[in-house]
């Protein structure tokens, strides 16, 4: 990371798992839904192929390997179902109401999710006026994550070099899209989701520059990184 001692780095926060704990909520709304339509599909498994992943990647999952196309009937029935959970259930991650009062950094939100659903869910946990206005969504890209088109375009978008930011993500397709960009990624795996099976596996296997479980700690931590020896990163091949 190519920050000296005493900038400000950009600290780019994925949403989902990471200010918000919606992870599970979010995954059993989805199979559900789908168990409904007929593709058989499980927690589990749920989490391995869709966490951290856009719409449209889902969409194309489901096509490619399930042989199912969703409609937009199906689109708005979950998007229903999912904010009236999320209105009853949803809570910040523990923590980052006071690590984004602390944090000495420019900061920004960069997720998979909708604009409309990010911004929902960071009104519901109190956490909206904290971004605003940003705020940049997988829809702004041509590729969602693990491309790393949605970082790059923040990172322009807030005039960051993308060797000074650091990005905070708790999804395997989040982290590969962060180091594709040439960020720094600290991984995030203290959500309720954390205990998925393989999931930490698939996380320790992506080597992202540090992994922590609780969120009050990450003030420190991207204090000793900024503080630590100067670290030019180039773009990881696709």
């Amino acid at each position: 990371m190519r920050v000296v001692q005493g900038t400000r780095p950009l600290v780019i926060f994925d949403c989902d798992g990471v200010l918000v704990d919606s992870e599970p909520l979010s995954v059993q709304v989805l199979v559900d839904a789908l168990n409904r339509r007929g593709v058989e599909i499980d927690e589990e498994e749920a989490y391995a192929r869709f966490l951290g992943r856009s719409l449209s990647t889902l969409a194309q999952i489901l096509h490619d390997d399930f042989d199912h196309s969703i409609d937009a009937a199906f689109l708005e029935d979950l998007r229903h179902e999912l904010y009236d959970r999320f209105r009853q259930e949803l809570k910040p991650v523990p923590g980052i109401a006071g690590v984004l009062e602390t944090l000495d950094s420019t900061i920004c939100v960069a997720s998979s999710s909708q604009p409309e659903r990010i911004r929902l869910s960071l009104s519901l946990t109190g956490l909206l006026e904290r971004f605003e206005p940003f705020i940049f969504s997988a829809s702004m890209v041509e590729n969602g994550k693990p491309a790393p088109d949605l970082f790059l375009h923040a990172a322009r978008a807030m005039k960051t070099d993308p060797a000074d930011c650091i990005v905070i993500e708790d999804s395997p397709a989040g982290i590969e899209a962060a180091q594709r960009a040439g960020m720094a990624v600290f991984a995030f795996t203290g959500g309720s989701h954390a205990g998925a099976p393989g999931y930490s596996e698939r996380i320790a296997g992506l080597a992202p520059d540090v992994v922590f479980d609780a969120m009050p700690d990450l003030i420190h931590l991207v204090r000793q990184h900024m503080e630590g020896p100067d670290r030019h990163r180039s773009p990881r091949a696709s």
